[in-house]
């Protein structure tokens, strides 16, 4: 594979990258990589690639020589491999993590996706309510026709599948 750049030269650093959720792949020989800035993977900083300069800043911020006691990770392995090693490094690099997390995404809380038949079942609860509510309102009212009405509606929607 000839690198991107120079198109002469046998590409041996390959890049890939998504924007706008399209992704892009970059084929770059050992000259062209340094050129650009990719010298050396080994002492590469990928979280200052993928989260901008100032990521090795915000890492920097929490205490020095800090140590995951369950995996051994430290902030230059986060730093050099842009993971962390275990769940646990979330809490013990948290003052360097947090701010970055903040900028990368909406929150420092994942929320997740919700489930399509979630909101069919939440709908079928809802449908439910408001007759109960209506039949609520016509035996108040003394109408005992529209409540015996609702009363069977209520049961039908009941019987239906949520899904």
């Amino acid at each position: 594979m000839q690198c991107d750049v120079c198109q002469t030269k046998e590409a041996t650093v390959f890049l890939t990258q998504i924007v706008d959720g399209k992704m892009q792949k970059v084929n770059l020989c050992e000259g062209c990589s340094k050129e650009k800035g990719v010298n050396d993977p080994t002492g590469f900083a990928l979280a200052d690639l993928l989260l901008g300069l100032g990521a090795s800043q915000e890492i920097e911020k929490s205490p020095a020589a800090q140590k995951c006691p369950i995996c051994g990770f430290t902030q230059a392995d986060f730093k050099k491999t842009g993971r962390l090693g275990c769940s646990n490094c979330y809490t013990v690099f948290a003052d360097g993590i947090a701010p970055m997390l903040k900028n990368m995404h909406k929150g420092t809380q994942h929320t997740g996706k919700t489930p399509a038949a979630f909101h069919k079942i939440r709908e079928h609860d809802e449908k439910i309510k408001a007759l109960q509510d209506k039949l609520s309102k016509a035996i108040e009212a003394e109408e005992f026709e529209l409540a015996a009405n609702l009363r069977d509606q209520i049961r039908q929607v009941e019987v239906e599948p949520a899904s």
